[in-house]
């Protein structure tokens, strides 16, 4: 992680002038050596090169090399490098974290045990138990964003409402993360250091990337992206969009972070969110002196000099392919996954090859002539193509996520379209729904829903016809879910406006008989009261037509 050099300077520049003395030093012992040669004027110099028994070493890699370092890194030690100040003993960190977690039906997938949103509320609450005593906050979003719990320092309610976070309460369908934009300046409205923006996810949406760029250009807040899933390439797996989520932290100017086992991804993202600190424009305040790590470069360096000639010095250049090309773990395939085993492989520098003329679109639309729909969707960095490719590969439930990941007319339309080929009737009439309600007039979607409501309404009749025959009842099942619903065997959610009564807290505790009926109504899961709440914050931001 590089720090933040603007306020970089020097505790000591006077030292720096030892490097002044250095070179004047070198400059007079090579004239010293050019005036010894006693044969430079008598002999021409292209033959006295053959003739000298020892020959100056015209490698760069030699003492005189090690030296300028040596003397060049001493220097910069000596001189006292510093680029930020020792936080105040009495100052209060204030600065804020706010988690975004996608709640979105692609996180169900359990690629990862037990699944990935669980997984994601477990890293979540990780990171909480990191900071404790600190504020956090945390929205949930899919289809569209929702304050879950403003700033709060508060980790148990934290850990309480992340964990009954559900597919199944969000009032809409889809991936788009920059819903939450303006609710991040609505939490920290009334804060004034920087936060940290940590966004947990499998994917991102189509615009994603823009409107995450144009948010951080003038923000300083720190932005972070844990990326949640894995990029098996399983039927009906929706695989992580790992290429999607580096490119909206890059854009953002923040990091990407890998998901591990164990706890160092958390710890990780803790570093990062602890080393955010501000400048603060003060003399009473000491600068830290960074310059102690370059005493080991020093040392290491001093020790060649106990060397018996320089071939050592060779084996310098082979530390970054130590570092670099360290075996991977070797995974055990069965036989059956021979062809993928070998795709893993052998393409490394076909890619490579391929990256650098054709972007990443541009080898999907490739793929997609050639009829490799199924490469096709891997290549494609745009959800919309993403689906076309799984729809032409007839994997049409990942096709309907993707599609679900942008939000305009001819997605809404795709998704719907999808769905139906996926046996997905329900969801396909209520995406159809809205797109008629969004544009009434869009070609073919009337038609389309009519023709899947008829299918629907004969699955009933013979779903009635066999349940009286064998007496047994509807299974219930949730919108929210990864599973197609071809009828309405499902129990939909409705969400109304009634008309309640409302008591103060004088009159709930005044009643005995009140009272107790309060505590029984409060829930010790919380779900229902954010399904809730999520639905009348859509309908308060969409005004009715």
């Amino acid at each position: 992680m590089l720090p933040d050099l603007t306020y970089f300077h020097f505790l000591r520049p006077w030292w720096l002038l030892v490097l002044l003395v250095w070179v004047a030093l070198a400059v007079v012992m090579r004239l010293r050596k050019d005036q010894g040669d006693m044969f430079k004027g008598i002999i021409a110099p292209h033959l006295l090169e053959h003739l000298r028994l020892e020959k100056r070493d015209s490698r760069w890699l030699n003492p005189s090399t090690f030296g300028i370092v040596f003397a060049v890194v001493t220097a910069i030690v000596l001189a006292g490098p510093s680029w930020r100040q020792q936080p105040s003993p009495l100052s209060e960190d204030k600065s804020a974290l706010v988690v975004l977690l996608d709640a979105s039906s692609s996180m169900t997938q359990q690629d990862i045990q037990p699944s990935r949103l669980v997984r994601a509320r477990h890293k979540a609450s990780d990171l909480l138990a990191l900071r404790p005593d600190k504020r956090s906050a945390l929205i949930a979003y899919a289809g569209s964003a929702h304050t879950v719990l403003p700033l709060t320092a508060d980790q148990d309610i934290l850990n309480q409402y992340l964990q009954a976070i559900k597919p199944v309460m969000m009032p809409r369908q889809g991936k788009f993360p920059e819903y939450a934009l303006p609710l991040i300046d609505e939490i920290l409205r009334d804060t004034t250091a920087p936060a940290t923006v940590v966004l947990l996810s499998d994917g991102a949406g189509a615009d994603s990337i823009a409107a995450f760029s144009a948010y951080f250009a003038d923000k300083p807040h720190q932005f972070i992206v844990l990326g949640i899933g894995t990029n098996s390439d399983d039927d009906g797996l929706v695989p992580l969009d790992e290429r999607a989520l580096k490119s909206l932290a890059d854009s953002a100017g923040g990091h990407y972070v890998d998901l591990t086992i164990d706890n160092s991804d958390v710890r990780a993202i803790e570093r990062r969110i602890e080393s955010h600190y501000v400048i603060i424009d003060d003399d009473a305040l000491p600068w830290l002196d960074s310059g102690y790590p370059l005493v080991f470069v020093c040392l290491t360096l001093f020790l060649m000099w106990f060397r018996k000639g320089w071939t050592l010095s060779w084996s310098w250049l082979l530390v970054p392919l130590l570092l670099t090309g360290s075996p991977q773990p070797a995974l055990a395939q069965e036989d059956g996954d021979a062809e993928i085993q070998e795709q893993a492989h052998t393409p490394v520098v076909v890619q490579w090859f391929a990256d650098l003329w054709f972007t990443p679109d541009q080898q999907g639309r490739l793929l997609l002539q050639f009829g490799d729909y199924r490469a096709a969707a891997r290549h494609f960095a745009d959800p919309m193509w993403k689906g076309i490719a799984c729809y032409y590969n007839e994997d049409f439930m990942q096709a309907a996520e993707y599609f679900s990941r942008s939000d305009s007319d001819d997605a809404l339309f795709n998704e719907a379209n999808a769905r139906s080929h996926g046996r997905d009737f329900l969801r396909a009439v209520k995406r159809y729904d809205e797109l008629l309600a969004r544009t009434p007039d869009y070609p073919g979607a009337q038609a389309n829903r009519d023709k899947v409501q008829t299918i629907i309404d004969d699955i009933n009749r013979m779903s009635e016809a066999q349940m009286q025959e064998q007496g047994v009842g509807t299974e219930e099942k949730q919108m929210g879910g990864d599973d197609a619903i071809p009828a309405d065997g499902a129990e939909v959610l409705s969400f109304e406006q009634v008309k309640l009564k409302q008591y103060t807290a004088e009159e709930i505790l005044g009643s005995e008989a009140t009272r107790d009926m309060w505590l029984r109504g409060v829930q010790k899961d919380p779900s229902n009261f954010l399904a809730v709440k999520f639905n009348m914050q859509l309908q308060q931001r969409e005004p009715a037509p």
